[in-house]
Formats: structure tokens, sequence, C-alpha cells
């Protein structure tokens, strides 16, 4: 039987299994194809990709600080160059600002901590009970395990469906926000734009990543990711499959139009909901563990919403365990 079964791959999944992989038998499981999370990385050929969600870190407490450096000395995380626009005139740019991205995708760092781990994907969690003293774990695909301890690292909202009868505490009464917004992942033509990234102040298009820029492949064509507002995530998100070419279309006009960029052709595009992007209410709570039943929840929802607060809470449950 196992000691610890940990669902989620993202940053909290990754950090605590990590840490508990070193006293205990564990396994982890995620219901997407890959490891990361909102830290994705979609290929698209080879070494060419786009990060479909997470953009860059930029450390701001001292112990993040240090695990960055850390990782950075390895070659699993370098620092993103480059001249980063803000399309709002008012807001000056922060040239000091440490931006730090994956040296093959900003998955890596869930990848370097989930090393020699035995990690299941396209496993989702459907139902989970106690008996006497484990926990009996069902999956989508009927599969099924038995794990003296628990541990949730997912969104607030899957993580309440899943464990409000088991958490005997106050942690889902909190009205707690998820934010939601929308992705296009886009390939053009050489424009000649030498800006690594966009900071907008439109209601619709938020941000603009150009992915060549972060220097992890050569291509003759163009990478951007086109990332929406919350605010327009927010109304959009839930029903956008519905209109899937509509939705593109919007954020790459919104693009054009931002960027006055001359597009020749287009050669591939992709659109994905984040449903829970982040949190814009963040829990003071760091991390939640029920030593009697074995039951341990993390993520960046509790400090959030930075991937920092999910390593942050990740540690904060190790501690408790420990």
């Amino acid at each position: 039987m196992l000691d610890f079964c940990i669902i989620g791959s993202g940053i909290s999944g990754s950090t605590i299994a990590h840490y508990l992989k070193k006293r205990y038998s564990i396994n982890v499981h995620d219901k997407a194809r890959g490891v990361g999370g909102r830290s994705s990385f979609k290929r698209y050929k080879g070494k060419i990709g786009f990060d479909h969600g997470l953009q860059y870190l930029s450390p701001r407490s001292k112990e993040f600080k240090s695990f960055t450096n850390k990782l950075i000395k390895k070659k699993i995380l370098k620092h993103w160059t480059g001249n980063h626009e803000f399309l709002n005139q008012k807001v000056k740019r922060d040239k000091k600002h440490v931006k730090l991205i994956g040296v093959k995708g900003n998955n890596d760092i869930s990848k370097f901590l989930l090393k020699n781990i035995n990690c299941n994907f396209q496993s989702e969690l459907s139902e989970m009970k106690r008996q006497k003293d484990c926990w009996y774990l069902r999956f989508k695909d009927n599969k099924y395990i038995y794990s003296k301890n628990l541990i949730l690292s997912i969104p607030f909202p899957q993580a309440k469906k899943l464990s409000s009868k088991f958490v005997k505490t106050k942690l889902f009464k909190n009205k707690l926000i998820m934010n939601s917004s929308l992705t296009v992942l886009l390939m053009t033509n050489k424009t000649g734009i030498k800006a690594s990234s966009f900071f907008t102040n439109d209601k619709v298009l938020g941000w603009v990543s150009k992915e060549n820029s972060k220097k992890r492949f050569k291509c003759n064509k163009d990478l951007w990711v086109l990332q929406s507002t919350f605010e327009y995530g927010k109304r959009h998100t839930e029903n956008y499959r519905n209109k899937k070419k509509f939705y593109t279309n919007v954020l790459i006009n919104k693009f054009k139009k931002l960027t006055k960029i001359k597009i020749r052709k287009i050669y591939f595009t992709h659109i994905h909901g984040w449903k829970y992007s982040s949190n814009s209410k963040p829990l003071k709570l760091q991390s939640f563990w029920d030593k009697k039943i074995g039951l341990g929840i993390c993520g960046d929802w509790f400090g959030g919403p930075r991937l920092e607060n999910g390593w942050l809470s990740a540690k904060d449950l190790y501690n408790k365990i420990k």
C-alpha cells in the first residue's frame, strides 16, 4: 500500500512529491496528458512549442529566490531577456523586474521535481473514500488504488467537490474567487517585431508573448501566445468550445490592432480556456493537513495567485507532515 497518493503535477503537487519521496512511497496522478499543470508546454514539433499557461517566474520571497537560483545553476531555469513592452504609455518599464523561464519549457521545474517518481497521466480522480486507516481512490478509467495518505494539489472548486465532507474546518466556507482566461497559440510568418512580450491595458487582450525570444529553438516562423484579460475570460471561458474559431479571431484581431503587426499568413492556431487560471482573493492559510485521516491540500490558491505561492504552500504542507 502507498504511503502517499498525490493528485496534481503542477508546482504544488511536484514540490510536495519531491520532498515526500525521500521518506515515503508515493504516486502522482494527473488528469492532463503531461506534467506541469498551469505551467504546461504545448509542443508543436521537436523543440518548437509554446508556454501554454505560465509565461515566466519573478521570485519575491527569499526562500523561493534561493530555490530558483539553484535551478539556474543546474540549467533548469534561465533569464528571459529582451524588450518587454508596455502598450500603456502611462506604465513605466521596470528594467530590474526579473523574468525566469524554463530552459526547454516552463514545465521544466515540475519535470525536475518529479524525476524518478511514478507519475500517471490522463488519470482523473472521480471518487475518494476513507476506509478504516486508508483511502480508497477510484479514477475515471475505473482503476483504483489504496493509500495511507492523500494530497490534493488541484484548484479550489475541484478540491471542494471531492473532499468537503472530510474537511471539518472552515476551509471551504471561504468565498474564494478563481480567475478565468482564454489563451491562443499562434504561428505566423516572420514579422520583424523585436519585442519579447507586450503588456496591454486593453479589456480583451491582456498579454502577448513572442516564444522565439525565449531562445529555445530556431524557427523560420514567429510563434505567439495571446492571453485574454480575466475580465474577458470570466465572461467567455465557460462556453468558448462552441465558438473556438470566433474567439480565436477576436484575440488575433486585437493583437493586430494593438501592435500594428503585419501578418501575411497564419500557419497554426490553438485556443484553450483556463477555467481556474489563478485566484484574485487568496486565503491567509498556507495549506491544510489533517493527520488523523491523512488528508493534505495545497496549491497557489492558498496564498496566490503566483506560481511561487503554490511552491510555498507545498513546502508549508510538507513541514506540517514532517
